[in-house]
């Protein structure tokens, strides 16, 4: 009997331990799941967050786009006087000029033409650098827009992706929330239904 005895003993002994190894395997694996889906939640908010910063990008890419094309046009502008400015100056110049070279001293009539080609060198650098300038306003022109084009289009992706990313980002939650019994809410007792 005690023989009995004791093997009943051992086999609840044997049925307890088992039981306890379950249920502490069990505790494991949901855990290394909670885990596993924390991993996800944290993943996918990355993601979420890589892509609002993708189209911060792609709006300060806009921003200098509009900047750059702004400030070229104030520049083209500024030329544009400039030049008017200068094309008055030489006409003037060469006016006043040309009358002294038809003079009838010939002292006074060569110091004239050598004015006057001193004015036309004069005139023709001044002319270059403001093209030049005119050359630098329209690249930076030119520059901004591809700038907002760049800009559009990564918005437009950076838009896309961040929807994809949140609607993982809400599987994923909603996920981690069922795993982790967050979603269990004490359900308030209904009235009686009306028929």
């Amino acid at each position: 009997m005690k023989a009995r005895f004791n093997t009943r003993l051992l086999a609840m002994a044997v049925i307890f331990i088992l039981s306890t190894v379950l249920v502490m395997a069990q505790t494991d694996k949901k855990a290394l799941e909670l885990k596993r889906l924390e991993t996800a939640v944290t993943a996918a908010k990355a993601k979420v967050a890589l892509n609002e910063r993708k189209g911060e990008i792609a709006d300060s890419l806009i921003e200098a786009g509009n900047t750059m094309i702004a400030e070229a046009k104030t520049e083209a502008k500024t030329i544009a006087a400039e030049r008017k400015k200068l094309d008055k100056e030489y006409a003037a110049d060469q006016k006043a000029t040309t009358k002294l070279t038809n003079s009838k001293d010939k002292d006074e009539a060569a110091k004239a033409r050598t004015d006057l080609k001193a004015i036309g060198v004069k005139y023709r650098a001044d002319a270059k650098a403001l093209d030049t300038r005119l050359i630098a306003a329209t690249k930076k022109s030119s520059t901004g827009e591809s700038n907002i084009a760049k800009g559009k289009n990564g918005k437009a992706n950076a838009k896309n992706a961040l929807k994809a990313a949140n609607q993982s980002l809400k599987l994923a939650q909603d996920k981690y929330d069922a795993a982790s019994g967050a979603d269990d809410k004490p359900v308030a007792k209904d009235s009686k239904k009306k028929k």
